[in-house]
């Protein structure tokens, strides 16, 4: 194996260092006349010579050595060594050294690496949100809990931005940086859809590998909390909506018993009121209750694909019987390869159904309404990310300006009278709401007296879905 070569300065310098002496002192023979001139001169070229070969043996030996250190300090697979041949056993002492060093290295490392590999695949299981942050309160990153809640990853952006800017988070952060004390907190975060979290901060000392300071474990309240008020406003709204049409049943029920026990045409006629109110109170209950579990879930994202033209055409279909009652002719424009991602295919049916009632009922006897699907054009009033487009128009009296930001609201009418008589709940829309608002998108309400309405639902699309039904 051929030799390292070394600088000629540093060559020179060891072979000085090796065979200065000897060369000394058969210069200081010559000098004095104390040996002859040819031997003492053959012996003085041997010792320079022995000594150049040995210093550049001993330099190449370091050199070696050297390379292997720093390809082991590197991370590279190997063991610090001098092949080839080695005149100084005191190099070859330190590379035995080295080389047990090296390998208690790597083993160290690969124990340390086998380590924080288990470490994230157990924090990546934990079953509650976990996000680990940097001293300045920066997501590093979160386990699959946590990106399952915030439908984001970690860095600073989506749902989990919001979080880390509460001042009240904020505070028990630098609390727990401070005094290396844990902190508890409950936050609740009123958009993109309400959240209820409790949460602890737990201050790392030392810092973790990856520099993180803090490690942050939510817990998701937003459930119970939304149980609780379900409960609540269940008990209230259906005390309070049922109240007429019970008391309606049970005047009716009264009259049979009574007056109206020997009269078979006024029977007919209450009978037939009573089973108007039952309708209406089992329609009310009906729409409680899907209102409710929407509720319940608004927070979690659906985690569906929807083709969402293919859902409008079927639920166009089943409207049948109600279009053919009020004589409505209803214009469908449905685009392909809509599909909506995530999405809950049973609450977009929901959706759907709810808006063509509406239009059905409060619109024009024997006028039209209009169903389109389509692509949206990101930007302007639409998010710049893809989506999907749901519109439903009537040729109604319309709707006045003051009324539209309330129409979402529970139990909230423009006509009593006209939306009893038309056979509404008054939560049609609620409910529409909080459907769009699970699958993060936006409802729109457009409408002028005498000039009908136009309610629009934008909805998230997957950016590959499209290209995936077209091939």
């Amino acid at each position: 194996m051929p030799l390292p070569t070394a600088p000629a300065g540093r060559l020179a310098a060891a072979a000085a260092l090796i065979g200065g002496v000897p060369a000394s002192l058969f210069l200081l023979l010559l000098a004095a006349g104390w040996a002859d001139a040819a031997p003492a001169l053959l012996a003085l070229c041997a010792t320079i010579a022995a000594s150049l070969l040995l210093a550049r043996l001993w330099l190449g030996s370091l050199r070696r050595l050297l390379d292997a250190i720093r390809r082991a300090e590197a991370g590279e697979a190997t063991e610090p060594g001098t092949p080839g041949p080695n005149l100084a056993p005191s190099v070859e002492e330190i590379a035995e050294a080295a080389r047990r060093l090296a390998r208690s290295v790597n083993a160290r490392a690969e124990l340390v690496m086998q380590l924080r590999r288990a470490d994230e695949a157990i924090i990546e299981r934990l079953p509650d949100p976990l996000v680990v942050l940097d001293g300045r309160g920066a997501a590093l990153r979160a386990n699959a809990a946590a990106r399952a809640l915030f439908g984001s990853a970690p860095g600073g952006t989506g749902d989990l931005a919001a979080l880390l800017r509460h001042p009240a988070l904020a505070e028990a952060l630098d609390g727990a940086l401070a005094d290396g004390a844990a902190r508890e907190v409950d936050i609740a975060l009123p958009v993109p859809v309400p959240r209820d979290l409790k949460l602890h901060a737990i201050p790392m000392e030392p810092p973790l590998a990856d520099g993180g300071r803090l490690v942050l474990v939510l817990s998701d309240r937003t459930r119970e909390r939304a149980v609780e008020r379900t409960r609540a406003d269940f008990v209230a709204n259906a005390s309070h909506e049922l109240r007429t049409p019970l008391a309606s049943l049970i005047g009716f029920i009264e009259t049979l018993r009574g007056p109206a026990r020997d009269d078979p045409e006024a029977q007919q006629r209450f009978l037939g009121i009573m089973a108007e109110q039952s309708e209406r109170m089992r329609r009310l209950i009906d729409d409680l209750l899907g209102l409710s579990r929407v509720e319940i879930t608004e927070h979690q994202p659906p985690t569906g694909r929807v083709d969402l033209g293919a859902l409008a055409a079927a639920e166009a279909e089943a409207m049948a019987p109600i279009l053919a009652a009020r004589r409505v002719r209803l214009e469908t424009q449905l685009a392909p390869d809509t599909l909506a991602a995530p999405a809950d295919a049973e609450q977009l049916a929901q959706v759907l159904r709810n808006l063509l009632e509406n239009a059905v009922r409060y619109g024009r006897e024997g006028g039209e309404v209009g169903l389109s699907v389509s692509q949206a054009e990101p930007g302007g009033r639409w998010p710049a990310r893809p989506g999907v487009l749901l519109r439903v128009t009537d040729d109604g009296p319309g709707i006045a300006k003051h009324h539209i930001p309330r129409l979402t609201e529970r139990f909230y009418r423009v006509d009593r009278g006209r939306a009893r008589n038309a056979g509404g709940t008054g939560l049609g829309l609620a409910i529409v709401k909080h459907v769009v608002n699970r699958h993060r998108g936006q409802l729109v309400i457009e409408s002028e007296e005498g000039a009908g309405a136009r309610f629009t639902v934008w909805l998230p699309a997957d950016p590959a879905a499209g290209s995936a039904l077209r091939g």
